[in-house]
């Protein structure tokens, strides 16, 4: 792999990062308000930002390699759909008894998948106008 290919990938990276932490942000100030039932904690969000962040650049970087120079929207989708799952699920595994909170529990599934379909769009956007080169085969 050259080097201007690695550039490209830190480049998507670094821009789905910034998506998905931004609408990470939006949908966590929109459950704090409406379920939050505790003080709020600044190193807990801090956390969940640095969190936020590693998994949009882990996204965009796969993403690239994934969707190639392909107009596959399947294969679009299923990589949204394979990251939100796998994000969205880890809740339920360490939840002890996870049928008492199934509704908030399928809510942070559902933002899982809006956050990585966020950052997928905002990647699609800048593979289109050319400013991040998709991963040639």
């Amino acid at each position: 792999m050259s080097d201007l290919e690695r550039l490209e990938s830190v480049k998507a990276g670094c821009l789905g990062a910034i998506a998905f932490t931004v609408s990470y942000l939006i949908t966590w100030g929109l459950n704090y308000a409406f379920w939050a039932n505790h003080c709020f904690d600044l190193l807990s969000l801090g956390l969940k930002m640095a969190i936020a962040l590693i998994s949009g650049f882990l996204f965009a970087v796969t993403y690239r390699y994934i969707i190639r120079n392909d107009n596959n929207s399947h294969l679009k989708d299923g990589a949204v759909f394979a990251f939100g799952l796998v994000r969205g699920l880890v809740p339920v595994e360490m939840s002890p008894n996870f049928l008492d909170s199934l509704g908030q529990l399928s809510l942070l599934g559902i933002e899982s998948i809006l956050c990585f379909t966020i950052a997928r769009l905002t990647l699609d956007f800048a593979f289109h106008r050319r400013w991040i080169k998709p991963f040639n085969s």
